[in-house]
């Protein structure tokens, strides 16, 4: 069973004492509206409570694969040069803290596009085709995004908990190559879409949505052997299409 502790991002010290007495802490949490200056204060907190408590501390840092940039079919991995998209500049740096610090055993981890349960990122291909209409895909739908479902990423966190390694970086991601149009398609069919399926302009896209609009356009490839050869782990989805039917029923029974 769990302990529920209710915090905010925004006031540490809902949270701090808690974290004290813990063998490990997790950022995994991000207001989108202040996103840089409260991850940062995050970790900084965290980072001050280091040495108390439970000893060593293992700290994981939530990451992402978007601090690749567009890497295009060229694959990846955890050695490769970050080109962070420019909705999150400073991953980067916020990253190096962790990896840095002496008082824990920092380590990051890059999760995929995650979907499963209630969405995740997947969760606008299912509800356009709800309500009738097409998916939203930026862009011509050919890139492909690097894709993990939750359940294959928490259990990544917990191999890398169990490991005791320290200052490492994972990528987590499943071994699954659709394009983006591919997989906004079978969502749209596993929602009982029947319509024709409509790309939208980056521009077009950006002019609602911001700079998120340039993340749903990334192409990327992303290869996560590394957490394979020396965590053990593997991921037990094959992909979001495979099992995109379950996907859209989690996700309607989410919001029922």
């Amino acid at each position: 069973e769990i302990h529920p502790v209710i915090g905010s991002l925004n006031d540490p010290s809902t949270y701090l004492a808690t974290a004290e007495r813990c063998s490990v802490l997790i950022t995994a949490a991000e207001d989108h509206s202040n996103a840089e200056s409260l991850d940062k204060m995050t970790i900084e907190g965290l980072l001050g409570v280091g040495n108390k408590g439970p000893q060593p501390k293992t700290f994981i840092c939530t990451s992402g694969v978007w601090v690749y940039g567009d890497s295009g079919p060229v694959a990846v991995d955890e050695s490769s040069p970050v080109n962070p998209v420019r909705l999150k500049p400073w991953r980067p740096d916020h990253e190096e803290m962790v990896l840095g610090a002496s008082n824990v055993r920092g380590i990051v981890v890059r999760p995929g596009c995650v979907y499963g349960r209630q969405g995740g990122m997947t969760d606008f291909w299912f509800a356009g085709p709800s309500k009738g209409q097409s998916p939203l895909v930026v862009g011509d739908g050919r890139n492909r995004w690097a894709m993990i479902h939750v359940d294959d990423l928490a259990n990544g966190y917990t191999k890398v908990v169990e490991s005791g390694r320290s200052a490492e970086i994972f990528n987590f991601t499943d071994r699954s190559r659709h394009t983006v149009l591919e997989m906004a398609a079978a969502a749209a069919r596993a929602a009982g879409y029947q319509g024709p399926l409509q790309t939208t302009p980056l521009a077009d896209a950006t002019s609602k949505l911001g700079l998120f609009a340039e993340c749903l356009a990334l192409d990327q490839h992303v290869d996560s052997r590394k957490a394979v050869r020396m965590l053990g782990w593997q991921p037990r989805h094959g992909g979001f299409v495979d099992e995109v039917d379950t996907y859209y029923a989690a996700w309607k029974a989410y919001r029922t």
